[in-house]
């Protein structure tokens, strides 16, 4: 008997959460969506997939999964404390968050560049997105919807990767080519 592919929860975790955040970011929907699945499949899917990456020895998807899972739970987290007024977080605070995610994000870029084509594609479309969110965070608030545009984008390289690996394994070929590493 195989092992599934953890990474097809995680993708499909990170895809939607992130889809459905950049509909809230055009302004096309509110954050009650976006906190349940930040909560439950962007966060714990996401992380629960990320540990099961550690069991197949996989470092890169076991940090990514595990670390953008805990992204959400923290968004949700000061969401939910903004909401209830226990501590509010500040537009900037929120934009050191995200100063901090980026920086996460450019390590994993470099990291994906010796994945394949398609994780470095989405890698680079999350870097983007989140250098477009702290501009947004510091001066820079029109920003926050080419960031939406530019993040629907990574969330469908997500589901390619998440179709391709589900699509390739039933046809027993590839069908959902996701390109060779741009490093060796």
């Amino acid at each position: 008997m195989k092992n599934g592919n953890p990474a097809v929860v995680g993708l499909a975790g990170f895809g939607l959460t992130t889809l459905l955040l950049q509909f809230h970011n055009l302004g096309l929907m509110g954050h009650g969506p976006v906190l349940a699945m930040g909560i439950i499949f962007g966060g714990l899917a996401q992380m629960i997939a990320g540990f099961q990456e550690q069991k197949m020895g996989n470092n890169f998807g076991y940090s990514a999964f595990v670390a953008y899972g805990s992204f959400w739970i923290g968004l949700g987290i000061i969401w939910l404390l903004n909401h209830f007024n226990i501590y509010k977080s500040s537009h900037s605070d929120v934009g050191f968050f995200l100063i901090a995610w980026t920086l996460y994000t450019a390590i994993l870029f470099i990291a994906s560049l010796r994945v394949h084509k398609a994780m470095a594609f989405t890698f680079a479309t999350l870097l983007i997105g989140f250098i477009l969110l702290d501009l947004a965070h510091f001066g820079m608030p029109a920003l926050t919807k080419a960031a939406a545009w530019d993040l629907i984008i990574c969330a469908g390289g997500a589901w390619y990767m998440m179709a391709a690996i589900i699509i390739n394994d039933l046809a027993g070929k590839t069908v959902l080519p996701v390109g060779k590493k741009i490093i060796e």
